[in-house]
């Protein structure tokens, strides 16, 4: 992390004042939420009044983290949170099959077992996104200057898969998790510090994007939907700088998603098909992610290791993002 410079202040700064109002003398008047510090007053700050407030504190907590620790470049991959190990697939469909067997004619059981052995194939897409966390975490760490990162939503599956291969792989690795109704805790492979946990679904698919040089959607339901669809968008309109979008398992995402339909339909075009790629193989995915680096900077052909920030004149961030 990049030393911070001393600041040459006037005034005592908010840390000093706040640690200095604890040391009030209680009274019924300090002791009334009315007097308290506006910005150490939670009851305050989360008031709906404050949503405002909110919303630029998850823009700025994250950016300035990331700023400290000099990333500027991610790759950032969504997938199902449910597509778990194989081991433990195997395990819950020898239990699911054992149910059943004991209850042959249980309908449900029926259909959980189909599930069940459903997801055991598609642990192959764990073991794949562990490969590419690994491939980015082997190919980009060579070069510090211009290092990427391997960035998820930090919950398990897919997204423990990559954090996983990138971290076995010696890097740190970036999750953004999301208070949900149900628990929800960040897989053991993203780098702590670089842990974050947000409120607001639009602030952490901002900071999805904002540093990112490709995107590699695993198969997934709806959150992986939401994060694609946003992506593809943005890209369309011209909100953002293309960048590979790498859809992962042609079989599924066809079936999934009826692209060809939409441009039937007229409702996109036939050049929308362009903005994204299939692939089967971590191997493919990353050829196409280390050609786009070598895209980005001529001069260094042949290292794909050391990818290079767009135009200065035309970064994310002055793209709607």
């Amino acid at each position: 992390m990049a030393e911070k410079k001393p600041k040459m202040r006037h005034y005592p700064d908010a840390q000093q004042d706040s640690i200095a109002a604890r040391r009030i003398v209680r009274t019924p008047q300090t002791l009334s939420p009315s007097y308290r510090l506006a910005f150490v007053d939670a009851d305050f700050l989360l008031r709906d009044e404050l949503r405002s407030v909110r919303l630029q504190l998850e823009l700025l907590k994250p950016e300035l983290l990331f700023q400290e620790y000099n990333i500027e470049h991610t790759i950032v991959v969504f997938g199902s949170a449910r597509i778990p190990p194989r081991e433990q697939a195997q395990r819950h469909y020898q239990e699911i099959l054992k149910r059943h067997q004991s209850k042959p004619g249980d309908e449900e059981l029926q259909q959980q077992v189909i599930i069940a052995q459903k997801m055991l194939t598609k642990t192959a897409y764990y073991e794949e996104a562990v490969r590419l966390g690994r491939l980015i975490a082997d190919n980009c760490m060579k070069c510090s200057a211009a290092a990427c990162y391997v960035m998820t939503g930090g919950g398990p599956g897919i997204m423990e898969a990559a954090n996983r291969g990138a971290s076995e792989g010696g890097a740190k690795t970036i999750g953004l998790n999301i208070v949900l109704p149900h628990e929800q805790r960040p897989n053991p492979y993203i780098t702590p510090e670089l842990c974050l946990q947000f409120h607001y679904f639009a602030m952490r698919k901002m900071h999805f994007l904002i540093r990112a040089k490709a995107l590699v959607a695993f198969p997934g339901g709806f959150g992986t939907m939401d994060e694609l669809f946003e992506a593809l968008t943005l890209i369309q309109t011209g909100k953002i700088t293309p960048i590979p979008v790498i859809l992962f398992g042609r079989e599924f995402w066809k079936r999934a998603v009826n692209f060809d339909f939409l441009v039937e339909e007229g409702v996109i075009s036939p050049e929308d098909l362009n903005l994204f790629s299939y692939v089967e193989t971590a191997e493919q995915a990353w050829e196409i992610i280390s050609n786009y680096m070598r895209s980005l900077n001529p001069a260094q052909n042949g290292q794909a290791s050391q990818p290079t920030a767009p135009d200065a004149e035309v970064p994310h961030e002055s793209q709607g993002i």
